[in-house]
């Protein structure tokens, strides 16, 4: 595994997700820019840069506490992204789509987070 959080997978996986969730985002209520619109936006702006600092720790303890945040806000993310769904703001389709890029993101997280803890230190 490199060193860089750039050679991950899945740092690409959430890096295109969030560019995606700022796009759809943009189309929201202008009511909701504060509210909704702001939550799903730092939700997945944090997915990956958690999965950027873990990959950036020394010891694979800390690695794995950042994915597992990192993990914690894909939940959130797909928590909100029901939210709009049911408000009328996406529909089923384009939430489909987005739920499940960010289950793809949350599998390979979970497995990133087993590898990490399963490490031994150096």
């Amino acid at each position: 595994m490199g060193t860089d959080f750039r050679d991950l997978e899945v740092w690409h996986l959430a890096h295109r997700l969030t560019l995606d969730l700022y796009k759809v985002t943009s189309e929201f209520p202008k009511e909701e820019r504060f509210e909704l619109v702001s939550q799903i936006r730092r939700a997945a702006v944090s997915v990956e840069l958690n999965i950027a600092e873990g990959q950036g720790r020394y010891h694979s303890l800390d690695s794995a506490k950042f994915f597992l945040d990192s993990r914690g806000s894909v939940y959130e993310l797909q928590s909100a992204l029901m939210i709009a769904k049911d408000l009328g703001f996406l529909t089923q389709d384009k939430f489909d789509d987005l739920d499940e890029r960010l289950n793809v993101v949350g599998m390979k997280l979970n497995g990133l987070i087993t590898y990490k803890r399963n490490a031994k230190e150096k």
